[in-house]
């Protein structure tokens, strides 16, 4: 959430050097000397078309759609044009979970929020007033805390692009962590906007686990730092903070890379998150699937365009690389699915998964429910959190029996 515009507890060894693990491959993917003001800096650069003239050379390239259009993306895909895919994505993707957007003006989170007596909606969003009055966000977030939703078939669609070597990075706004319960690998996540996976005290930075502050917030406890007294927040990016690093970092080798850039729930209206589709080389096929167009640049002149890009252009005469599928992103995925022959795939995944889910939820109710009866079950409380963590973690064995060969 960069502008108004839009959307531990110690874990056991083989945990740590699973995370360990991760952090080293984020960590070999990023410039080693670069300060962090370099890293803004390159982002700026490409943000900017402040390339190389070396850099524009490489990406000149030919048309790879004989027209603008999803068959004819589909027909590109089945010759196999596409190599390297960068996923974009908003809360458009997670509705169908029953996750509300931002934005619909009945149902969105912003029209639903007067019962909190706000100044107005994003101020539950802005550090400033978090820090003057934490009760409300506390409050929604209890609603909206992860574990409560399943992954749709959307978030699945993006774990077969990994399974199937295609995904090169998963580039979401979205902060409800259902892309890291989907199996989608840490080290392809870009979480623009943060997570409710780790949580951090905002004086001292002590690092709390979800889990524990789920806890807390539950009992309807404002989350408090065992060390300084200072409020605990989740790790999502409020109005007034930074963007986590990786968003500065990895944008600019990943989009010069990309082949497919599939964009998908989101209205391109946050920036900088929105101005990514304009990183891409000329030659980059563009997909939008979503219920309208979005991200066409639609005026504001030329400094607009150098600061925000050119944006989207389907309707523009000489369009070939744009294309739009207007409808649910759900709608979308399972289309593309069964035209590129593998529909069946993913409706068996997300069936599998679904009901994996069910039973460890299940397993969780039943033991809160036992514990609640008798306090002297100390023994199944690890087993209970062990249940949760594997929810959020990537579970690869259950997801990845069934892959089949890429596409």
């Amino acid at each position: 959430m960069a502008s108004k515009d839009n959307e531990k507890l110690p874990q056991n060894d083989d945990k740590d050097k699973q995370s360990s693990s991760s952090s080293e491959k984020r960590e070999q993917e990023l410039p080693e000397s670069d300060s962090l003001m370099d890293k803004i800096a390159h982002f700026f650069s490409d943000k900017l078309h402040l390339s190389s003239a070396a850099e524009d050379d490489e990406d000149e390239g030919g048309h790879v759609l004989q027209s603008a259009t999803i068959s004819a993306l589909i027909d590109a895909w089945k010759r196999g044009c596409f190599k390297k895919i960068v996923t974009m994505v908003g809360a458009g993707i997670s509705t169908s979970s029953g996750i509300p957007d931002f934005r619909s003006k009945n149902s969105g989170l912003y029209a639903n929020l007067s019962k909190y007596n706000l100044p107005y909606p994003e101020a539950i969003f802005e550090i400033n007033y978090f820090r003057e009055n934490p009760q409300p966000f506390f409050k929604l977030a209890k609603e909206l805390y992860p574990g409560s939703f399943k992954p749709t078939p959307s978030h699945y669609f993006i774990k077969l692009l990994q399974d199937k070597g295609l995904l090169l990075r998963h580039y979401t706004q979205n902060i409800d962590t259902l892309e890291r319960i989907a199996g989608i690998d840490e080290e392809k996540l870009v979480e623009a906007h943060g997570t409710f996976y780790k949580h951090h005290c905002i004086d001292c930075q002590e690092e709390y686990s979800m889990e524990w502050a789920k806890e807390e917030i539950f009992k309807d406890n404002v989350p408090t730092c065992t060390n300084c007294n200072g409020v605990v927040k989740p790790d999502i990016v409020f109005f007034g903070e930074n963007l986590p690093e990786p968003f500065y970092v990895l944008p600019h080798r990943d989009f010069k890379q990309c082949d497919l850039l599939i964009i998908m729930g989101t209205s391109l209206t946050v920036q900088p998150f929105a101005s990514l589709i304009d990183f891409v080389s000329d030659s980059c096929v563009r997909l939008l699937i979503n219920r309208e167009k979005v991200g066409k640049n639609s005026g504001g002149g030329f400094l607009r365009s150098m600061i925000f890009g050119e944006g989207l252009c389907f309707d523009l005469p000489g369009n070939r690389r744009d294309v739009a599928y207007e409808g649910d992103c759900d709608d979308g995925c399972l289309y593309l699915a069964d035209q590129l022959g593998f529909g069946d795939e993913l409706r068996d995944l997300v069936k599998k998964e679904h009901e994996r889910i069910d039973i460890e939820l299940g397993k969780i109710k039943r033991k809160v429910s036992t514990d609640d009866q008798s306090k002297d079950s100390s023994d199944e409380k690890p087993e209970e959190e062990q249940t949760k963590e594997k929810l959020l973690k990537n579970n690869e064995n259950s997801s990845k029996n069934d892959v089949k060969s890429s596409i």
